[in-house]
């Protein structure tokens, strides 16, 4: 596990080939039994594998980044995690959420990065709309994207880590 942990990356280089619904799944899983506030489980997240709306919600990003390109990085398929803002410890829940599924991913072979401006996406009508079509209803806040699939090519390599980042008492 500890191996796991320190050799993960965050891949911007992707394989158009959709991951299997299991592996998905599996990732998925992982962000359910996320730790949570008082075990609200206030995160719920939308697998987006249709490829007609996960070119919606790319290009809905690019324009709230000020950008034309795919944000999504070439990546098939995208969770995105939404927590309860009733709950007062939802923005962490939601981040524990995104970092058990990137970690369940690349336990999995598979290639993973947290994209940013979920919380903009899904307060404008566009997203809005989407969570209108699966009856999701609530005060919803997108925490994150995280893209999925297969890594094209080999990761970087690790960052050294910076130091005086931890002090002992």
């Amino acid at each position: 596990m500890y191996e796991k942990i320190i050799s993960r990356r965050s891949i911007k280089n992707y394989k158009p080939d959709m991951p299997p619904m299991e592996l998905i799944d599996r990732v998925i899983n992982a962000g359910l039994y996320a730790a949570n506030g008082r075990g609200w489980q206030s995160p719920i997240i939308i697998a987006i594998t249709d490829k007609a709306t996960r070119d919606k919600l790319s290009a809905l990003n690019a324009r709230i980044m000020g950008a034309d390109g795919d944000p999504f990085y070439g990546a098939p398929c995208v969770l995105v995690v939404l927590a309860d803002k009733s709950r007062p410890t939802y923005i962490y829940d939601g981040s524990l959420t995104m970092g058990n599924m990137m970690l369940a991913a690349h336990d999995a072979g598979l290639g993973s990065c947290w994209i940013h401006r979920a919380k903009e996406e899904f307060e404008s009508e566009e997203g809005k709309e989407i969570l209108r079509s699966l009856g999701i209803e609530g005060d919803y806040e997108g925490i994150g994207n995280l893209i999925l699939g297969y890594q094209n090519g080999d990761p970087k390599d690790r960052a050294p880590r910076n130091e005086n980042r931890v002090y002992k008492i």
